[in-house]
């Protein structure tokens, strides 16, 4: 029976690692799947899901206006697909993100959505906050804080490796701008902003 997963996490877990490592081994057993990741993610290239360990794979893309479920049936009707895999999750619509569930539900493709939970003021992405409703499973994927404990959170840091506590949600950027912490060393970071 098919699924709608989300695998959600901070930065630097290893989500897009992940989701190359499932859609390769759809692959190695003659299994067709279909990538797709936000246009408006390009650190890895236009139309590429690229991991920080060096591995990529080509990519549809998709934007605020894609109609997911329209592009997924066009994919279909050139052959079978075994699995959808979306990148960047966090960047989805909630009508996207029901669109997805409609690919589960109507076609019978199981959908694996790969995101972070929260922005860097800790707050819920739209995207990930329909899939946390909808998602038939939820899989965290865990990274560590420099403490060592879990990391749950993410502060975004200025070009000197100050803490930014106020600007837009969506900030495109890798280590250079983002760093993982558990919620007790965000809470320092942030002035203990939160609330």
């Amino acid at each position: 029976m098919a699924k709608l997963h989300f695998h959600y996490s901070t930065m630097n877990a290893g989500k897009s690692t992940l989701l190359l490592q499932a859609a390769h081994n759809y692959n190695e057993r003659g299994m067709d799947t279909y990538l797709l990741t936000a246009a408006l993610d390009d650190r890895a290239g236009q139309g590429a899901i690229g991991s920080r360990i060096g591995i990529s794979r080509p990519a549809d893309v998709f934007g605020a206006d894609s109609d997911l479920f329209a592009m997924i049936s066009e994919r279909m009707a050139r052959g079978p697909v075994a699995c959808i895999f979306v990148d960047e999750a966090q960047f989805l619509s909630r009508p996207q993100v029901w669109q997805l569930a409609r690919v589960v539900d109507d076609l019978g493709v199981p959908v694996m959505a790969y995101g972070l939970r929260v922005d860097f003021r800790g707050a819920l992405f739209p995207g990930s906050a329909a899939l946390l409703a909808l998602a038939d499973t939820l899989r965290e994927v865990r990274t560590i804080c420099h403490c060592g404990r879990k990391a749950t959170m993410v502060v975004r840091q200025d070009a000197d490796g100050k803490t930014l506590t106020d600007g837009a949600q969506v900030q495109i950027g890798g280590n250079e701008t983002y760093v993982s912490l558990c919620r007790r060393h965000w809470r320092e970071e942030m002035g203990d902003a939160a609330g």
